[in-house]
C-alpha cells in the first residue's frame, strides 16, 4: 500500500481524523495540543495519527491537501483544515453544529 492510499484510508474510515504532533494523549507542539483539547471538549470519538513517527507520512499528508502544515482535521473524509480553522468553528460553535449534523458519535473518547 502506498503512502497515499494509507492516507485515503486513514481518512475515510475514520469519522473524525487528526494528523498531528504526537498522540492524543501526548501532544508534541501547541497547534495539536490545542486541537486534542477541542475534540476531547466536544467529547467526540477521534483518532490521531502521529505523524512525527514516519517522515514519509509526514510529508505525505501535506502533499495529499496540499496545505503545508500540521495538525490536519478531517471529517467524514472532508478536510476541515488546521489548529486555526478548528479553533474558530469550535468559538464559533459551526464545529459541533457539524459533527452533529454528520453523525459523529460524542461522549467518546480519543484513539491513538
Amino acid at each position: 500500500m502506498s503512502m497515499q492510499d494509507f492516507i485515503k484510508n486513514e481518512v475515510t474510515t475514520n469519522d473524525v481524523l487528526v494528523f498531528m504532533k504526537g498522540t492524543p494523549a501526548f501532544p508534541q507542539c501547541g497547534f495539536s495540543g490545542q486541537v486534542a483539547q477541542i475534540m476531547d471538549y466536544l467529547g467526540c470519538e477521534w483518532k490521531g495519527v502521529n505523524v512525527l513517527a514516519d517522515d514519509e507520512l509526514r510529508q505525505g499528508v501535506k502533499d495529499f491537501t496540499q496545505w503545508p502544515t500540521v495538525p490536519q482535521i478531517y471529517v467524514k473524509g472532508e478536510f476541515i483544515g488546521g489548529c486555526d480553522i478548528t479553533r474558530e468553528m469550535f468559538q464559533s460553535g459551526e464545529l459541533k453544529t457539524m459533527l452533529e449534523e454528520k453523525g459523529v458519535p460524542m461522549q467518546g473518547k480519543a484513539t491513538a
